[in-house]
């Protein structure tokens, strides 16, 4: 794990500068997210690029879970270089669960977009599946919500990522930890966009 976090922070340092220049990206909240222990990291999912911008908010190393797909392309050394995780989307991936779990039972940091897919529909938010809050009861990791909007364009005038309050799901059940979830991500998307916007 030592040489896939620091293939991570090597890509990290090299990689932040460009993007943040490229795509002039606003983090709002940052300040939001735990310095340690296990935490989730999770929101709404638009782009190939959503991970980059919660990456570039934090020091922390963020294992995000990535399809199974990526992995047997042409850039499956990046994706297994920074420690991402392959989940089969096809089936119940007990063995991408399990490594996720491991992470965060080491007090790492899981990366993960509830909705399962990108959104590629014209519905706001798709519905949540059960998998972070899930993983936050088993690790008792807390979950850190965000949303993004906006476009990824060169020197974008409106891609935001904004961070919510964490919170843990211990006194909760998990369709209510799950309902919390999905309703900060859609708050924090609605407080992206401009009035005119919503």
């Amino acid at each position: 794990m030592k040489k896939k976090y620091l293939c991570y922070k090597i890509f990290k340092a090299i990689l932040k500068p460009i993007f943040i220049l490229y795509y002039n990206p606003k983090v709002i909240n940052k300040e939001a997210i735990p310095k340690e222990g296990p935490i989730i990291i999770a929101g709404n999912h638009k782009h190939i690029y959503d991970q980059c911008l919660t990456i570039i908010s934090t020091k922390r190393i963020i294992n995000y879970m990535a399809k199974k797909e990526y992995f047997d392309g042409k850039m499956a050394w990046f994706f297994k270089s920074v420690g991402c995780i392959p989940v089969n989307r096809q089936i119940k991936d007990e063995n991408a669960k399990n490594s996720a779990l491991e992470v965060l039972k080491e007090n790492g940091a899981i990366g993960i977009f509830p909705e399962g897919t990108r959104n590629k529909t014209k519905e706001f938010l798709l519905p949540f599946k059960f998998g972070a809050v899930s993983m936050a009861r088993k690790t008792n990791a807390t979950i850190v919500p965000f949303g993004l909007t906006g476009d990824y364009k060169f020197r974008s005038k409106n891609l935001t990522a904004r961070f919510g309050t964490p919170f843990k799901v211990e006194n909760m059940t998990l369709e209510e930890a799950n309902n919390k979830l999905y309703n900060e991500v859609k708050k924090l998307m609605e407080e992206n966009l401009k009035p005119e916007d919503k």
